[in-house]
């Protein structure tokens, strides 16, 4: 029966694999991002562009925020009118409706690593 000789090389594996998921969390985070600001009330687009995304590599953790003092009673206020598509809940219904897409880039960034 011949032999045969397997190399494990683990940490160097997770390594690529946590780089790669990185990666993928921040275009995730874009992504959701993205949506959001389709969504954010108008309001001469301040609100709208202090939208941000980030990732902390270390933890493997994304954020989307946005950055004006009116940003979280705008999200919350459900009561407000808005411009056709705007809306309150306007990150938190982003983030919802583009999970699934979200896991998709962090694993095609992954397979593409691998």
């Amino acid at each position: 029966m011949p032999r045969a000789r397997l190399t494990f090389n683990g940490p160097q594996v997770t390594a690529v694999v946590r780089e790669a998921a990185g990666r993928g969390l921040f275009l995730g985070a874009e992504l959701v991002l993205s949506v959001s600001n389709e969504r954010v009330p108008l309001d001469e687009a301040a609100l709208q562009r202090s939208g941000t995304a980030s990732v902390d590599e270390g933890e493997l953790l994304a954020a989307v925020s946005y950055d004006t003092p009116y940003a979280a009673r705008q999200h919350e206020e459900m009561t407000w009118r808005h411009a056709p598509g705007r809306r309150p809940k306007y990150l938190e219904s982003a983030l919802n409706d583009s999970a699934g897409d979200v896991l998709d880039v962090v694993a095609a960034q992954i397979r593409r690593a691998l």
